[in-house]
């Protein structure tokens, strides 16, 4: 008669809808949380997906008994939105942006460039400087800069050295840009540009393409009114953005 009950029970309970999951409660301890069941004689076949194909065959007496699942559902997944890779900045950007946080003038800045590297950011000089504004491996390790080959890198350390050389020649452009061809302990040993070929050259060679540039601006702007640049190798350039 226990028995008969038994399965008359599961069949009860099996002729319920069921809405949600349910958990079953078996006696060992053990819970199966399934979408629907059946009694099948003294076994409840629990379906543990909403296909037919997944189902869970438990001997009826071992069911203590059967709970709403609780459990909060899943929240919906959203796929993130693809990422979008950044426009990379062009040399010009890069050497605007960088100027402008070391308030210097990007001329300036571009014609040093011009004269280490010919915008080249995998230069290497025989005495191994580095990148767009040749850095040398100890100066760039001074200033921070990992990677002498990456442009943005590279200009921002030799652009924050060439305003600290400014800072320390009262912005005098010719002693900056002499210090940082041969050395700030050149320029002080012989108090201005020292007497090398080389550095004489290249001063003359930056000043020189700084005033094209400023006198091209100048025609631009006053096409009646363009007067010769004042600057020359041994004269300090007009600088608008280099000044404290």
């Amino acid at each position: 008669m226990k028995r008969i009950a038994q399965i008359a029970a599961c069949y009860l309970l099996a002729a319920i809808p069921l809405l949600a999951s349910d958990v079953a409660i078996l006696r060992n301890g053990f819970s199966i949380v399934h979408q629907r069941r059946a009694t099948l004689g003294s076994v409840v076949r629990l379906y543990t997906g909403s296909d037919a194909a997944s189902y869970v065959d438990i001997p009826a007496d071992q069911i203590d008994h059967f709970e709403k699942d609780l459990t909060p559902p899943a929240p919906p997944s959203f796929a993130p939105p693809p990422l979008v890779p950044a426009k990379p900045q062009s040399l010009d950007e890069v050497i605007n942006n960088i100027s402008s946080l070391h308030h210097l003038d990007p001329d300036l800045v571009n014609s040093v460039i011009r004269a280490e590297s010919g915008f080249n950011s995998r230069a290497v000089s025989n005495k191994g400087a580095q990148g767009l504004m040749q850095l040398m491996p100890q100066t760039a390790s001074q200033l921070g800069v990992t990677n002498a080959f990456d442009p943005g890198a590279n200009v921002e350390g030799g652009a924050r050295y060439l305003r600290e050389l400014l800072e320390r020649y009262n912005f005098d452009v010719v002693k900056a840009l002499a210090a940082y061809n041969a050395g700030p302990h050149r320029v002080e040993r012989y108090h201005g540009v020292p007497p090398y070929y080389e550095t004489q050259a290249y001063v003359a060679r930056i000043v020189r393409d700084f005033n094209r540039k400023k006198l091209a601006q100048r025609k631009a702007a006053h096409p009646q009114k363009a007067q010769p640049p004042a600057a020359t190798a041994a004269a300090k350039p007009t600088l608008s953005q280099a000044t404290p």
